[in-house]
């Protein structure tokens, strides 16, 4: 068992709901195109496959996707959706579980590295997709940049999303690279909101190149978005590529 938290049956049940807008056909389509590209004729492993926002649609595209889930709860509703047969899931954490075969895609999204709350942790999920590749296959991570230029001194949170259904701020403890995401969701016509907070641990990109060539993985490319948007230092996120050499 790695640091993750653990998602709960009733935070597994109402996700998708609360992730409409990053499961439309304008979010998902350029993700699954990438992802299809680099998978090529091989099989995908996804780390963290959740409720299989992303791997149920690439299954359905024709890529063969095995996943890695560590909440039973979230698992549960990924099989609502499809059979194991034609989607096999581990229970077990990203950082140490494995799956048989091998892989020319291992994929990890949705900033969902930072679940792991440690750099050993981190490491070990860099050191895993590399035990999973085949040779000349990717390693693929989405993920936020750490937004720290918008904390001025004495400031300790950054708002990402303020609506009326929702406000969400993150806290930061810039010594141990944590920040807890805290949400306040409204539920209902009330007026009363559902508080949640998770904690995560933040990475630099160039702090991920560490890993993966720790790891044994060599950075092909990296860009701002699923579209291949040229990535700078004005980027909020980046979707990195690493490959094992043949």
């Amino acid at each position: 068992m790695t640091s993750s938290e653990l998602w709960t049956r009733a935070t597994a049940d109402r996700y998708d709901a609360e992730e409409t807008e990053m499961s439309s056909a304008a979010v998902l389509e350029p993700t699954l195109a990438f992802l299809a590209e680099l998978a090529g004729d091989g099989r995908a492993l996804e780390f963290a496959i959740g409720t299989g926002r992303v791997g149920v649609p690439l299954r359905e595209r024709g890529v063969p996707v095995v996943g890695i889930e560590l909440s039973e709860h979230m698992a549960a509703v990924l099989r609502r959706k499809i059979d194991e047969d034609t989607l096999p899931v581990a229970i077990g954490d990203m950082a140490t579980t494995v799956v048989p075969g091998e892989f020319t895609l291992v994929y990890l999204v949705y900033n969902t590295i930072t679940n792991l709350l440690s750099q050993d942790e981190q490491v070990e999920c860099f050191r895993n997709a590399a035990r999973h590749l085949a040779p000349g296959g990717r390693f693929v991570v989405e993920l936020g940049v750490p937004p720290l230029r918008f904390l001025p001194p004495g400031q300790v949170a950054v708002p990402f999303d303020v609506s009326e259904r929702h406000l969400g701020f993150d806290t930061f403890d810039l010594v141990q690279q944590i920040l807890i995401s805290h949400h306040f969701t409204h539920d209902g016509d009330d007026g009363r909101y559902r508080r949640g907070s998770s904690r995560h641990r933040y990475a630099w990109p160039a702090e991920l190149d560490l890993m993966a060539r720790i790891a044994g993985l060599e950075l092909e490319r990296r860009v701002a978005d699923w579209d291949g948007a040229p990535f700078t230092q004005d980027s909020t996120k980046h979707i990195s590529v690493w490959r094992k050499p043949t």
